[in-house]
């Protein structure tokens, strides 16, 4: 896909005009926005650092236009029933399933993921409309007993409003629908605000999202809007109209826009950073845990919210599986994201590359034993070495999360070291265990074990499945998307009861007597 032929082909199968200003505003009632006035976004390749788009940014009047037409738009829609908002997602699923191939290559053109990566990402989307097809006729509530005689009790769920979902560069367009396709099934409307580093891939789902809507006779439920400017995006948390905030991206970040959102006693589903931990005991099967930790640490350039940041091995072993994974870091290949043959593409901008180099600098500050990369790599693009550290508890920077391809080796005596080195860090989004020991096993899965909203035996810290809740603890912020029950989310919870008998009983056998006269209403 690096041919201009190739890239006027894949922008013309996904709607795109590389050779003009591409609109960045959508709206149900308005389409497509752009006004002279507005700012300019270059989108270009990390890989090579050329422009491949120009996107318009949103304006103010536009983002107002865009917040009221979707209100509007809820009125209706949340009155579809939901099995109905179903099949809108199925069509949307199917519309993906065609563009595959062209929109993974746009995630790696952009972000600078594997194609494989890409392609992933895109079949996640693929999942998700699929799982929320079935939910659109799961959206069950409770019957309650309840402690007054000839009374019924429930609970039901109802749309809650307009969700906005503000979604990071690594996961440009998969966290889209793990919010959007529940909301929308929901009775909800969605207003996305992707990363300005990651805004053309967005741009192609919603042209997606929004002819099928239009092709099938729905009304149009999901806008997008493009902003580099923090105080639009500060006005859009703030905004009284967005009843659910979904917010992915850092912890920093992600604890100012809570800090926003509250002020308005606004509701908040945050995804901010993890720095997930392996545990490797001696009797894990080597073989599993070398490839699920490569994995883990060098994909997606280590800028995964569940990319693997530390090890924490036993030290009797520390040696051999560092030894097993020099070897193994010597065979990513690192390059073009687009060429088959690439395991790990670029980081996503001069930034990045930055913030790794002044790691590296920081650990040799330290007296670190680089087994393993630390360097810059020459050319055009932003192109790093994955990183292996033999590292100490104590430093500081084990306690951050870095956006790149470096991973801390530490080890431990015992078992129960191993658990409080895993639990050490503020974060707390995905974890793993690799061990053939039941008990420790089972430890690692306790109370007592990790602090993580994911835990795993045998399998890596990386690559989550849709069918369970996504999400994390402590400044991971608490957050649950996808599967399982996070679609309740969505929506808000009623409790119903229903008198059917001719007295006013009480709850907890209170009396309040009155004198009413004789005759009853029948």
């Amino acid at each position: 896909m690096s041919d201009p032929i190739s890239i006027a082909t894949l922008f013309s199968q996904l709607d795109l005009d590389p050779d003009r200003v591409i609109p960045g505003t959508y709206s149900g009632m308005s389409g497509w926005l752009i006004s002279k006035g507005a700012a300019e976004l270059e989108v270009r390749n990390p890989a090579t650092g050329t422009r491949i788009a120009t996107i318009a940014t949103t304006t103010p009047e536009h983002y107002e236009r865009l917040l009221e037409e979707s209100r509007a738009a809820f009125d209706s829609w949340r009155l579809l029933p939901a099995p109905k908002r179903g099949q809108a997602i199925r069509l949307i699923g199917d519309a993906l399933r065609q563009h595959k191939d062209a929109l993974g290559s746009l995630i790696s053109l952009e972000v600078g993921k594997i194609k494989a990566e890409g392609d992933g990402e895109v079949q996640e989307m693929i999942d998700m409309a699929d799982f929320a097809l079935g939910q659109s006729r799961m959206l069950y509530g409770l019957t309650l007993h309840s402690e007054r005689p000839f009374h019924r009790m429930y609970e039901q769920w109802h749309p809650l409003g307009v969700v906005g979902i503000a979604t990071a560069f690594n996961f440009p367009v998969a966290v889209f629908a793990w919010n959007a396709f529940l909301a929308l099934v929901c009775g909800d409307v969605t207003v996305w605000k992707p990363s300005p580093k990651a805004s053309l891939a967005a741009i192609a789902v919603q042209k997606i999202v929004t002819r099928v809507l239009e092709n099938n006779g729905f009304p149009q439920v999901s806008g997008l809007f493009v902003t580099m400017d923090h105080r639009l995006a500060e006005h859009f948390y703030a905004d009284s109209r967005i009843n659910l905030l979904s917010f992915t991206g850092s912890t920093a970040i992600g604890t100012r826009v809570a800090e926003i959102a509250a002020k308005r006693l606004g509701r908040c589903l945050l995804e901010l950073g993890g720095n997930n931990a392996i545990v490797v005991d001696r009797s894990a099967d080597l073989d599993l845990a070398v490839p699920a930790i490569v994995f883990g640490a060098v994909g997606t350039a280590g800028q995964r919210c569940t990319t693997t940041r530390r090890l924490i091995v036993e030290a009797s072993i520390a040696d051999a599986l560092s030894e097993r994974l020099v070897r193994a870091y010597r065979q990513v290949r690192i390059g073009n994201p687009l060429d088959p043959r690439t395991l790990m593409g670029p980081l996503i901008d001069a930034h990045a590359v930055e913030r790794y180099a002044a790691v590296v600098r920081e650990l040799q500050s330290l007296g670190a034993r680089i087994l393993y990369g630390g360097r810059v790599l020459d050319g055009p693009g932003y192109f790093v070495e994955p990183t292996l550290v033999r590292a100490e508890a104590s430093w500081s920077l084990i306690q951050e999360e870095t956006f790149a391809p470096i991973l801390y080796v530490l080890t431990y005596s015992d078992f129960e070291e191993a658990l409080a080195l895993h639990n050490s860090v503020p974060q707390g989004l995905s974890s793993s265990i690799f061990t053939a020991q039941l008990v420790h096993a089972e430890a690692f899965l306790s109370a007592r074990g990790s602090d993580c909203g994911i835990a795993n035996v045998n399998i890596g810290t990386s690559g989550a499945e849709i069918g369970g809740a996504f999400g994390g603890e402590k400044a991971t912020g608490g957050g649950r998307e996808s599967g399982s029950d996070a679609w309740k989310n969505y929506m808000r919870r009623q409790t119903n009861t229903i008198n059917f008998s001719h007295e006013l009983p009480l709850a907890q056998g209170i009396r309040f007597d009155l004198e009413t006269g004789a005759d009853k209403i029948p």
